[in-house]
């Protein structure tokens, strides 16, 4: 597995959906999203485009170049908490989005939920 599949896969784990989820967010089945991930069929663009709105960066699924983030729009507390967020370990960044995505599952549920386009809130999966 290599290209768009590997990276649309990097993409569904960093958001901690399963390939039925996901499937289901692109409007094709797990078996679809599955052939997309292994490389065996390509996405189509209005596959892309529903995807794109549920917080996927498709311009890295399509060119392995990440989307660049736009401070300008983020609060100075938001770029402080992000600049150390990307110095800690894998395993430290993960324990982090675990405990955002809880805290934010009991502040406003339903909002998180309109947010990441969710119809149940799934943990988050490394």
């Amino acid at each position: 597995m290599s290209g768009i599949g590997l990276r649309l896969r990097q993409e569904r784990e960093r958001l901690g959906l399963s390939q039925k989820s996901f499937g289901e967010i692109g409007g094709v089945e797990a078996n679809a999203q599955g052939k997309y991930e292994n490389g065996d069929r390509a996405p189509k663009a209005d596959y892309l485009s529903r995807v794109a709105v549920r917080g996927v960066d498709v311009l890295y699924v399509l060119t392995g170049t990440p989307t660049p983030t736009l401070i300008d729009n983020l609060s100075h507390i938001e770029e402080r908490v992000l600049i150390s967020f990307r110095v800690l370990h894998k395993e430290d960044q993960a324990a982090i989005r675990r405990l955002t995505t809880t805290l934010a599952e009991f502040s406003a549920p339903q909002l998180l939920k309109e947010r990441l386009g969710l119809q149940k809130l799934d943990p988050v999966k490394e």
